[in-house]
């Protein structure tokens, strides 16, 4: 039987965690390795997962803040060893506006280091409206969220309809609730409980009033700042969305039948 497979590597922050890494998921389908964000840990988590570099096939960034970006740079001179030549697939960089000249700026500094293996290409989607593109064998979307100028959430619409979408870092945003319409499976941010929430991040019962009214069929929280490991989580989310929840750890894998 077909399925897609989502390992949430990182369920962490900038914060540095034994136990948490920076935020990041693996999805994996047919032959696709679907990287998103890639913070500090995301490469030992990737390898725990039984995963190497050279199997990732796309690679999306969030937004540029370094506990989403910290191991980029890492991970694109890993692809070189020991020379080139184990990276037998194209890799793709997404992101959200600018991505493109952050990754011209990385290249001034560190040069063919990190032109992955010369296998690398770039695609940069809107940082201001929905955007969509389409590869062999599933869709992309994005949408901008409130977070930073160049932030966006991701939806992957894969094998047999099924969906998975990945809110990156934001506050409560109406394009991430049309993103996510009907998703089988939301991994959305959570950055604090209610009673500490941030601007920039959601809590709790903000993620689960979004997975209401996205209709999700499955929330996943993550991004825990320390401030959650103590508060009732779930018990908040609960407040505002009734289907099932999930609270992200690293290595925690979930399957979607196909």
């Amino acid at each position: 039987m077909k399925e897609i497979r989502i390992v949430i590597l990182g369920s962490g922050t900038c914060v540095p965690s034994l136990a948490r890494s920076a935020c990041s998921a693996l999805i994996i389908f047919d032959d696709v390795r679907f990287l998103l964000d890639i913070g500090p840990g995301t490469m030992q988590r990737l390898l725990e997962a039984g995963f190497s570099v050279f199997d990732v096939t796309h690679v999306g960034i969030s937004h540029l803040h370094p506990d989403h970006t910290g191991e980029l740079v890492s991970f694109l001179f890993a692809n070189k060893y020991p020379d080139g030549s184990l990276r037998q697939k194209p890799l793709t960089l997404i992101g959200g506006t600018g991505v493109s000249s952050f990754y011209r700026q990385l290249s001034g500094i560190y040069g063919e280091w990190i032109d992955g293996a010369g296998k690398l290409k770039l695609l940069e989607m809107s940082s201001t409206e929905p955007a969509e593109t389409r590869f062999s064998s599933f869709v992309l979307r994005t949408a901008p969220v409130r977070h930073r100028p160049e932030s966006i959430a991701f939806r992957i619409d894969g094998p047999g309809g099924k969906s998975v979408v990945y809110s990156g870092d934001t506050d409560y945003s109406e394009s991430l609730i049309s993103l996510a319409a009907s998703a089988d499976i939301l991994i959305c941010e959570a950055s604090h409980p209610d009673e500490h929430k941030v601007d920039g991040h959601l809590s709790p019962s903000l993620a689960g009033k979004i997975a209401t009214k996205a209709n999700v069929r499955q929330l996943i929280l993550t991004h825990f700042y320390p401030s959650c490991e103590k508060a009732d989580m779930i018990g908040q989310c609960r407040r505002t969305y009734d289907g099932p929840i999930s609270l992200g750890r690293d290595l925690l894998t979930f399957k979607l039948d196909v």
